[in-house]
């Protein structure tokens, strides 16, 4: 037997039904900072650029955050851990 009640039909076709968590949804992507033209240089020198990229408690602020794309994460990694080193930051 079928069920003809109207509680148990398919809703309609809402495109918010179909988002999945892996789609890319235009609301959240955000552009790299460090990719843009004329963006600045990430070196362990120059740390006006390094200290935006560490939180409070002196520990380096993630990707999905900051928006900062993966190669760069790595490169913005190495060098504030290098500024660490040396006693820059």
């Amino acid at each position: 037997m079928k069920r003809k009640n109207k509680k148990f039909q398919k809703k309609g076709n809402n495109s918010l039904n179909k988002l999945s968590l892996f789609q890319k949804n235009s609301k959240f992507s955000k552009k790299c900072p460090l990719s843009v033209k004329n963006a600045p240089i990430v070196d362990y020198k120059n740390i006006s650029v390094l200290k935006n990229y560490i939180s409070d408690n002196g520990k380096i602020v993630s990707s999905k955050i900051s928006s900062v794309s993966f190669g760069k994460q790595k490169k913005l990694t190495k060098e504030i851990k290098k500024a660490k080193i040396l006693g820059l930051l």
